[in-house]
């Protein structure tokens, strides 16, 4: 069995570390982003991945930084140390969230290693970068997947070991879609680690010259609904900002987030963007730039997700309020 090196730190990367440890490699050292204050008390929170290690008893360090020329070196040398000295055959980086400069690469990459091998979760070259299963979904993308590649200095761009598509359906959140994706990402990595075992290395191919896009970091200012938007592009949004950070709009004063909904009538419609055109049972009818769409779950501030006919007869909504 191999000794794993694993750098990550959400649940996605937990994912992978798992599969990894389940399998039966030896998981010598992890690596993850700092406890992050978390929780309406604002206490520190141990990322996913440190408490998976933590209960499996493998050593972790956490620096805030691994470059030896910013604000954080003494950190940055220290880590590099440790890294150094550790005897292992591969490591692993999975949304670990930290820029790897070059000389970890030179630790992983030394005789008889295999370098740092990436899960990422897309399609290579599409979706380089932060955020690929946001974008994806947000794009109205029909399919995505898990690429497992071979770590460069550049951004998502080195060559890829092996790609594994998956259907994006039309009701697909960020949230649904993160847990498939994971779980393909950590049957892939062992599955490239078995590969390795075996023989010794591991054949990559160079990425696509065309077809490069990038997935830039989700930014909270992004998350306002503009309802002179058609629907289906909306639609997109909200399900691509489920679980974070939530498609916003207001209702007078009130901030409310979309979680689920659905694009109705595709026609031009007579009603002004924002404006509620019918309610029901199923939901909450809105015009938009083009369409309508059926927002289906809602939340307000301080309270819990509910049916969207819920939030809006305990509101007092009423046909012809305006959305903004």
């Amino acid at each position: 069995m191999l000794r794993v090196v694993f750098a990550g730190t959400p649940e996605f990367a937990r994912v992978a570390l798992e599969r990894i440890y389940s399998s039966g490699h030896q998981v010598v050292m992890v690596m993850t982003q700092p406890d992050r204050p978390a929780g309406r008390g604002m206490n520190l929170q141990a990322s996913p991945v440190k408490q998976f290690a933590v209960e499996k008893q493998i050593k972790v360090i956490q620096p805030t930084s691994l470059r030896l020329d910013g604000k954080y070196s003494a950190e940055a040398t220290k880590a590099l140390k440790e890294l150094s000295e550790c005897e292992f055959d591969v490591m692993v980086v999975a949304a670990y969230g930290l820029i790897l400069p070059k000389e970890v690469f030179e630790i992983a990459e030394r005789p008889n290693r295999a370098g740092c091998l990436n899960i990422h979760a897309s399609l290579l070259p599409r979706w380089r970068g932060a955020a690929p299963i946001h974008r994806a979904i947000e794009a109205g993308d029909n399919v995505t997947g898990i690429a497992i590649m071979q770590m460069d200095l550049g951004l998502d761009t080195g060559p890829v070991i092996a790609m594994k598509e998956i259907p994006i359906s039309d009701k697909e959140t960020t949230a649904l879609l993160h847990d498939s994706l994971a779980s393909l990402g950590g049957e892939m990595i062992v599955k490239a680690l078995g590969d390795f075992e075996r023989n010794g290395q591991l054949v990559s191919k160079s990425q696509a010259i065309d077809g490069v896009t990038y997935a830039k970091k989700i930014l909270k200012e992004e998350a306002r609904i503009n309802w002179t938007n058609e629907a289906k592009g909306i639609d997109q949004k909200i399900r691509a900002f489920n679980p974070f950070p939530g498609a916003l709009f207001t209702k007078g004063d009130v901030m409310i987030k979309a979680w689920l909904s659905s694009p109705l009538s595709s026609a031009r419609s007579l009603h002004a963007p924002g404006t509620i055109i019918a309610m029901s049972r199923e939901g909450v009818e809105v015009a938009t730039g083009l369409g309508s769409i059926l927002l289906t779950e809602l939340q307000k501030p301080g309270g819990k997700k509910v049916s969207a006919d819920q939030l809006a007869l305990a509101m007092k909504w009423q046909v012809g309020d305006v959305l903004n």
